[in-house]
C-alpha cells in the first residue's frame, strides 16, 4: 500500500512539472507575439527598387560661349567704320577700314607683272614664230657681208703698210745709204754718232729680208686667209721701221751745214724723213683701226649665227622653266600685297553684338591694340571652377539643371558639361578646374556675367534595390543594417553604391528587394 501511494505521489510532481513548462512556453510565446504586434511601423522601412541619381553643385557666371578683340597688326589712317556698339552683326560683316590707297597702287603694279611675265612665258612655250627665223636669217647674211667688208678694208691696209714701208725704207732712207740692199750697208753721213751708225746700218740690213718676206706673203693673202697673223706681222714690221726711221731723223737733225750739204738740202732731207714717219704712223693707225672693225665685224656675224641657230632650235625646256620661276615669283610678289591689303580690314569673325568700338574715322589706328569687341549673341556657357573632391565625378556630357540668381531658383535651365580643363586652377588656395557648361537653348533672358547655381547629373542609375542613408551604420568599417524576419532582428553587412541627392542609396549587395530594415531601436 505504502508503495502505491509513492508511485501515485511522483506521477503527480511530474504532471504538476509538465503543466508548469507549458504554461511558461505559453506565456512566452504570447509575449513574443504581442511584443511584435505592438512595434511601430514607423520603424521598419523596406527595401525598394527604383532609379537614384547622384550630384555636383556649383556656383558660375555665364560668358559668350564666343568673344573676340579685333586689332590691325599695323598702324594706318581709318577710311571707314561700319558698325558701332551694340550693333548686330554677322560673320564677315565689315567692321573698320583703313586707308589702303598705296596698296592697291602696287597691286596694280604687280598684276601687271603677272600678265606681262605670263604673256612671255606664253612665247616661250609657242616657239620661235617663222617671221623671227627669216629676220635672225637676214641679220646673218647681214653680218657676213659687213665682215667681208672689214676683211677687204684689212687686206687694203695690210697692203698699205707694206707700200709705205716700202716706200719709207727703199726711197727715202736709202738715199743716206750707199749699197742698202746688201749685206752691208752703209750710212753715209760720217759724222753721226757711232753708235747712232752701227744700229742705222744694222737695222737696214735686217729691213732688207723683212720687206721682201712681207712682199712675198702679202702675195697669197685672200679674204679665207689668217688675217689676225698677217695683221700681227705688219704691226711688228711697222715698229721695226718706225724704229729706224726715228734713228735717221736723229740722225739727220744732228747735220750741219756743209759745202757737200747745205742747209737747204738738210732741210730736204728733214722734210722727206718726216713724211717717211708721218705715213708709217697712219699705216700704223689704219692697220689698228680695221684690225678693231675686222674682230668686231667677226663677233657680229657670231652672234647672228648664233640667235639663227637658237631660233631655230625653239624653246629649251630650262628656259621655261626659269620663265615659270619668273611667273610664280611675280605672283608672290602681287599676293603678297594682296596679304597686307586684307590686313587693311576687320571682319566679324562672329555672329553677335559688338561691345567696344574704338576707331574713329581720320584718326591713325595703332598697331596691335584691340578696337573692337564682339560677343556671341543669344549663345551663352557658365564658366565654373569645381573642387578636386566633385572633379571625379564629372564627365563631359552630363546633364545639369541649371537656375539664374536673375530669375529665383524656380527658373531652370538645361545645360550640359561641355569642356573640363585639364589643369588646375587655384582659388583661395584650393585646386579646382574650371568647367565649362553650354546651354541647351538659346534664350534671349540669359545675359552675360549672370551667377549661375549648376546642379550636376553625374551618376544615374534605374531599377537598382534603395534604402534611406540613415539607416545605415558603419560598424569596424563595414557597412550594417539591422534585418527584420521572422526570428527576429538580425545585423546584416551590406555593400552599397551610390548616394542620392534626396537621401536614398544604393544597395548593391546584402539585401533583397522587400527586405525591413529597422530605423531605430525604440
Amino acid at each position: 500500500m505504502k508503495a502505491m501511494l509513492q508511485f501515485a505521489l511522483r506521477r503527480a510532481q511530474k504532471s504538476i512539472v509538465i503543466i508548469v513548462i507549458a504554461i511558461l512556453a505559453s506565456g512566452g510565446l504570447g509575449y513574443w507575439y504581442f511584443a511584435k504586434s505592438n512595434l511601430p511601423q514607423s520603424q521598419l522601412v523596406a527595401v525598394t527598387r527604383g532609379t537614384i541619381s547622384q550630384e555636383v553643385t556649383v556656383t558660375g557666371n555665364t560668358k559668350p560661349e564666343q568673344s573676340v578683340d579685333l586689332a590691325f597688326e599695323k598702324s594706318g589712317k581709318v577710311a571707314a567704320v561700319f558698325a558701332g556698339v551694340g550693333d548686330a552683326v554677322s560673320a564677315g560683316m565689315l567692321l573698320v577700314k583703313l586707308d589702303a590707297s598705296e596698296l592697291l597702287a602696287s597691286l596694280a603694279e604687280a598684276e601687271a607683272n603677272v600678265d606681262a611675265q605670263n604673256a612671255k612665258l606664253a612665247e616661250l612655250k609657242s616657239g620661235t614664230r617663222p617671221e623671227e627665223i627669216q629676220i635672225d636669217e637676214i641679220k646673218v647674211v647681214n653680218a657676213a657681208s659687213a665682215f667681208d667688208d672689214a676683211k677687204r678694208g684689212l687686206i687694203d691696209k695690210l697692203n698699205d703698210a707694206y707700200t709705205k714701208s716700202d716706200d719709207a725704207v727703199r726711197n727715202t732712207a736709202d738715199e743716206f745709204f750707199s749699197n742698202p740692199r746688201s749685206s752691208n750697208p752703209q750710212f753715209n753721213f760720217s759724222g753721226t754718232d757711232p753708235q747712232l751708225k752701227s744700229s742705222l746700218e744694222h737695222s737696214r740690213f735686217l729691213l732688207e729680208s723683212a720687206l721682201a718676206d712681207w712682199n712675198a706673203s702679202l702675195q697669197a693673202l685672200s679674204l679665207g686667209s689668217e688675217l689676225g697673223s698677217y695683221a700681227d706681222a705688219a704691226k711688228n714690221n711697222l715698229g721695226a721701221i718706225k724704229s729706224f726711221l726715228d734713228g735717221i731723223a736723229l740722225a739727220i737733225n744732228s747735220l750741219t751745214p756743209s759745202s757737200s750739204a747745205p742747209q737747204s738740202t738738210i732741210d730736204t732731207y728733214k722734210a722727206n724723213v718726216a713724211t717717211a714717219r708721218a705715213n708709217i704712223n697712219a699705216a700704223i693707225a689704219n692697220l689698228s683701226s680695221a684690225v678693231e672693225k675686222w674682230r668686231s665685224q667677226d663677233s657680229a656675224l657670231t652672234l647672228a649665227q648664233n640667235e639663227l641657230a637658237l631660233a631655230k632650235a625653239g624653246t629649251v625646256s630650262e628656259q621655261v622653266a626659269a620663265q615659270e620661276a619668273a611667273v610664280k615669283q611675280a605672283q608672290a610678289k602681287r599676293e603678297t600685297i594682296q596679304a597686307q591689303i586684307a590686313k587693311t580690314v576687320l571682319y566679324s569673325p562672329i555672329a553677335g553684338v559688338i561691345t567696344k568700338q574704338e576707331a574713329k574715322v581720320g584718326e591713325i589706328a595703332p598697331a596691335n591694340v584691340a578696337l573692337v569687341s564682339v560677343i556671341s549673341k543669344n549663345k551663352f556657357e557658365i564658366d565654373a571652377n569645381v573642387p578636386e573632391a566633385d572633379i571625379a565625378k564629372i564627365s563631359l556630357g552630363n546633364r545639369a539643371r541649371v537656375s539664374l540668381d536673375a530669375y529665383g531658383s524656380d527658373v531652370i535651365f538645361a545645360a550640359r558639361v561641355g569642356r573640363i580643363d585639364p589643369a588646375e586652377t587655384i582659388v583661395d588656395g584650393v585646386p579646382t578646374y574650371l568647367v565649362k557648361f553650354q546651354f541647351d537653348d538659346e534664350d534671349p533672358r540669359i545675359k552675360s556675367g549672370m551667377t549661375a547655381n549648376i546642379d550636376i547629373e553625374t551618376v544615374k542609375k534605374e531599377g537598382v534595390l534603395l534604402l534611406p542613408q540613415r539607416v545605415v551604420v558603419r560598424k569596424n568599417n563595414e557597412t550594417i543594417v539591422t534585418r527584420r524576419d521572422t526570428t527576429g532582428d538580425r545585423e546584416i553587412k551590406i555593400e552599397i553604391g551610390i548616394r542620392g541627392t534626396d537621401g536614398m542609396i544604393e544597395v548593391v549587395s546584402g539585401l533583397q528587394e522587400g527586405d525591413r530594415i529597422v530605423v531605430s531601436s525604440e
